[in-house]
């Protein structure tokens, strides 16, 4: 029965699905059987092209120079290189590609290796090619010889073209290569090249540091300038204002200073000589002859009258108690103390008057110190704005001294490395003759072309295959189908035909062949055994139920279902089973035509007369096989309806009786319905599709549109296969696969 593709491709075989087919293991294989002749022709096209461009192709030398980006080697003269371990910035390295490239550089080089009078650039000896491409664009071109300048560019264009700068990985290295067509002129151009780089980039760094130099020189002498004379302005300034400045600022500021530390000390002086007088006059309110108060004197004049005072006070105390208080030498004594504190006394009142005119001493220096602060301060506030000014002026100055003394010292670096030019970039490798070709790579070339006509090959047979989307295998039919494929019939030819079968008897045999008669010539042919193929597939469902009216369909017209329903039957009638073959196409009788062309009733009188079918039935003498031909005289527009009528069920009953085999050469079943109409009548059907031409889509529209149809499907023969296609299809069978049929009667 079939089944929807979906149902059954997925535990069928492993595949993808491209183009409504399947494209599995077995079907890419079974397409490279195939398609292998134009695998081989689209390989061989492919080497051909590849050969003849080997032999035309002009060799060609590739010569090989590096160059390392190298800071160091600027850094010698540099005092701070020890310190330095900046690394070089990936773009900068990227950078040097495009100015080895560039115009100006290739332009150089033209010019001092005369390049515009070699004929490899010139095009003094043009190839074919360039001729060819030359008139072409002299056409669209003004006539006019070309001027020197445009020589040039078109050497420095050519020069690029060959010449390829890359980097090495993630190093500072570039690696220039240019190709030629001598070493000696690749190697020499190659170094021409990486010469000019490194003296162009001396020339540009000198260029770059003379025009700094010149630079730095303007701009030192207007720095110069402009620090003299902000010194300048800031000495008017002070002349203006009495600004006088010493080692240790300005001079109004010491003083204020100075002034200040002084009013401190005075006022600390008169203090103390507050302090003093105040303690003389406490004093002067004591015993002047108590120890506490000469000795808080320390005075030595009132310390020797104490002394003499207290040996005076001892004898008069020892005379009164001897002699009492009124003795004369008690009363001198007392006088003699009495006298002693009066000079006490008067030398206090004199260091008094000392302390007093000291403190009044400190009392007018303190108001004097205080007077000429106030008055430092008050000049102060008037030269504050002065002072602000002043240190802008002097700000100013200090910026403009530190411009030009850093300027003097880029002056200075930019002069040395003007004298010495070092360049950031070396030659590490020098370009050598080559020893080797470097294009075209015969090898690789080979490869390529044999890769590429493979693929080619590849694509072509895949695409003639998918976008064809026939069938060719028996896999194929049995996954669109769901259904065994019964045999491949080879392509028998289109042969004569030869006349009918029953005609007159008076004509030689070999005028009777035809593809209708084909087992019968050729018994032992692959053709004849397919069909027996299907036979024994026939007679093997007959074990399981009753078979006798088979069925023979196809989906379009010219598929040769006719011709397989007519050696299929007269097959079976040779082997001695009772067999009758029906034109059941009522639309073309091509069957009738073929195998009985003069016959005057058949199908459709014995439909109206079952009694009448020994009449109507014609009988084969070679092979003892009935035919019931189809003869109306004009087409029918009921033919379904007589297809499926009572009367076709009661003749299929008359025939079961005494046929064992009832064979039906069936309409198509796309076109009209008559099939899948009488489908119901018949108990197996065989389709017939042909090889190579009839599509999957055709095949799914023209089956899946009856069930019945579906479940009375016994089997499928692909017909019509190319003997040579099939000879390669089925080359995994062995070299002796056909040894057993023999094709020619």
């Amino acid at each position: 029965m079939y089944q929807p593709r979906e149902h059954f491709q997925s535990g069928h075989r492993f595949g993808i699905e491209f183009g409504g087919a399947v494209l599995s293991f077995e079907r890419v294989t079974d397409v490279l059987r195939r398609q292998w002749p134009i695998v081989a022709v689209c390989t061989g096209g492919s080497l051909a092209l590849v050969i003849v461009y080997l032999m035309m192709a002009q060799p060609m030398y590739t010569a090989n120079a590096r160059i390392m980006m190298d800071t160091r080697q600027a850094q010698v003269l540099d005092k701070d290189s020890n310190t330095s371990s900046a690394l070089i910035d990936t773009g900068y390295v990227d950078s040097q590609v495009e100015v080895i490239n560039s115009d100006d550089l290739i332009l150089s080089v033209v010019r001092r290796l005369k390049l515009t009078e070699d004929p490899e650039f010139n095009g003094s000896k043009p190839g074919l090619l360039a001729i060819i491409m030359g008139k072409a664009r002299s056409l669209f071109g003004s006539g006019e010889p070309p001027s020197q300048e445009r020589i040039e560019h078109a050497v420095v264009e050519q020069v690029q073209k060959n010449l390829r700068t890359e980097r090495v990985l993630t190093t500072y290295v570039l690696s220039l290569n240019y190709r030629a067509r001598t070493p000696d002129k690749a190697a020499k151009i190659a170094n021409a090249i990486a010469n000019a780089y490194l003296v162009g980039a001396l020339e540009a760094k000198y260029q770059s540091t003379k025009r700094a130099t010149e630079w730095l020189q303007q701009r030192s002498l207007e720095l110069s300038e402009q620090a003299s004379a902000s010194d300048r302005a800031v000495q008017t300034f002070k002349a203006e204002h009495n600004i006088v400045g010493t080692s240790r600022g300005l001079v109004s500021e010491q003083q204020l200073s100075d002034l200040n530390t002084q009013l401190v000390q005075a006022r600390a002086a008169t203090a103390e000589a507050k302090a003093r007088l105040d303690r003389i006059e406490n004093i002067s309110d004591q015993d002047l002859a108590q120890p506490t108060v000469t000795d808080a004197l320390n005075n030595s004049v009132i310390t020797r009258l104490r002394a003499q005072f207290l040996d005076m006070n001892a004898q008069y105390a020892d005379l009164s108690r001897r002699y009492g208080k009124t003795h004369g030498a008690a009363v001198n004594l007392a006088n003699k103390m009495q006298e002693l504190r009066k000079n006490i006394a008067d030398e206090l009142n004199r260091i008094g008057d000392a302390y007093r005119s000291d403190y009044e001493i400190a009392k007018s220096r303190e108001a004097s110190l205080d007077a000429n602060l106030k008055e430092l301060v008050a000049q102060a506030g008037h030269t504050g704005q002065a002072e602000v000014k002043l240190r802008d002026l002097e700000s100013a100055a200090d910026t403009y001294r530190n411009l030009y003394n850093s300027f003097l010292e880029k002056l200075q670096s930019a002069t040395q490395n003007q004298s010495f030019p070092l360049s950031e970039s070396r030659l590490i490798s020098t370009a050598t003759p080559p020893d080797r070709k470097s294009s075209p790579r015969t090898l690789l070339a080979l490869v390529g072309g044999l890769v590429g006509g493979l693929c080619l090959g590849f694509g072509v047979a895949f695409a003639r295959e998918l976008l064809h989307d026939v069938l060719r295998t028996p896999a194929e039919v049995e996954d669109e189908l769901g259904v065994k494929c019964l045999g491949i019939l080879p392509d028998i030819g289109a042969r004569a035909k030869g006349r009918a079968w029953l005609g007159s008897p008076a004509k030689s045999k070999s005028s009777t062949s035809g593809v209708s008669r084909y087992v019968i010539d050729h018994p032992f042919s692959r053709f004849a055994e397919t069909l027996r193929n299907v036979k024994v597939s026939i007679d093997v469902a007959r074990l399981t139920r009753d078979i006798k009216v088979i069925g023979i369909a196809s989906s379009l017209p010219k598929e040769g279902k006719t011709t397989v329903a007519a050696n299929f039957a007269q097959l079976i009638a040779l082997a001695g089973h009772r067999t009758v073959l029906i034109d059941g196409d009522l639309h073309t009788r091509s069957l009738t035509r073929e195998l009985a062309p003069n016959a005057g009733s058949g199908l459709i009188e014995t439909l109206a007369d079952p009694s009448t079918l020994g009449y109507h039935v014609q009988r084969s003498k070679e092979t003892g096989l009935d035919f019931l031909p189809s003869v109306v005289s004009s087409r029918m527009v009921n033919s379904a309806d007589v297809m499926t009528s009572k009367a076709m069920s009661n003749l299929l009953a008359v025939l079961r009786e005494h046929y064992e085999y009832i064979i039906i050469d069936l309409a198509p079943v796309m076109p009209v319905v008559d099939s899948k109409a009488f489908s119901v009548l018949i108990d197996a059907m065989v389709y017939v599709i042909e090889w190579g031409e009839t599509t999957r889509t055709a095949l799914q529209e023209s089956v899946a549109g009856s069930e019945v149809l579906q479940k009375k499907l016994l089997g499928a023969v692909l017909n019509r296969a190319n003997p040579k296609m099939l000879q390669r299809i089925e080359a995994y069978k062995g070299k002796h696969r056909n040894s057993y049929y023999v094709e020619n009667a």
